[in-house]
């Protein structure tokens, strides 16, 4: 896989290769392979596409048994199966993007992510659907129109970001809201969302994520366990990711952060 251009979300480089922890159980649990190659395929890159690909089948197969069942299916999971559809399309469409994300370019291949793609994201992340089977939520005009628009706020925010990190990572050059990319040692991207927040694509991941189980409402916590696991897991990651920037960039880092001081909310943190 060919290196891309320096920014501050990750790079090729042995800072990020696959390595040998010399422990058996953290070994398989990590992996010890950063891109490992069957048959000339990236099991890693190819096993986001059948995850993905079977959380909508899943989601379908809830959408039809409620339909089924009642001849109509309630403006919660109507709400909720738009919202998932199109950001499973939208990986396919920009799935080029993925190529400078956390996964494919510093997670090892090991079970951890095995059984997330293959289990995790194709079952656990389909709990809204299931509670809306048996709990079904007419959602007002009003509902509706919020929670669409809350999800639209972070579905721009999460795309524009990603495309705005892809497109430097590609073109440094090209322009990011109509100017010329303002870096930091040709190194750290400040421009454009990446100048407002350090993990601006968090954010709209986040925001997107709650949409997903607002057409719940709150009858159930049960109903978050997506938002919540992916707030744990991009916090953790936005810490690893931090440890290794420091050490890589040194003072331009520092200078970065001391640019940008917050990482995915405004003002707070």
């Amino acid at each position: 896989m060919e290196a891309l251009p320096f920014s501050q979300d990750f790079s090729f480089d042995d800072d990020y290769q696959g390595k040998r922890h010399g422990n058996i159980i953290h070994d398989l649990f990590l992996g010890v392979e950063l891109n490992p190659r069957f048959a000339g395929l990236d099991l890693k890159f190819f096993s986001l596409r059948p995850a993905l690909m079977g959380w909508i089948m899943v989601n379908f197969s809830l959408a039809a048994q409620e339909y089924k069942v009642y001849n109509s299916l309630s403006s919660g999971m109507i709400l909720y199966q738009i919202f998932t559809f199109i950001y499973a399309f939208d990986y396919f469409f920009f799935e080029e993007c993925m190529l400078s994300t956390w996964d494919i370019i510093a997670e090892n291949w090991g079970w951890m992510l095995i059984w997330g793609d293959y289990v995790w994201i194709t079952f656990a992340f389909a709990v809204q659907p299931w509670f809306l089977i048996y709990n079904r939520v007419h959602l007002t005009l009003i509902q509706m129109i919020v929670i669409s628009t809350i999800f639209a706020i972070g579905f721009y925010v999460f795309r524009c970001a990603n495309s705005q990190k892809h497109q430097f990572k590609t073109n440094p050059k090209a322009l990011i809201w109509g100017k010329k990319p303002e870096t930091i040692g040709g190194k750290l991207l400040v421009s454009g969302f990446w100048g407002i927040l350090r993990k601006p694509n968090y954010l709209g991941d986040w925001i997107v994520a709650f949409s997903f189980s607002f057409p719940c409402l709150f009858n159930t916590p049960l109903v978050y366990l997506y938002p919540m696991y992916l707030v744990i897991l991009n916090s953790h990651r936005q810490y690893r990711d931090h440890q290794k920037c420091s050490k890589k960039y040194g003072e331009l880092w520092k200078e970065y952060c001391r640019r940008v001081p917050y990482v995915v909310l405004p003002y707070l943190i």
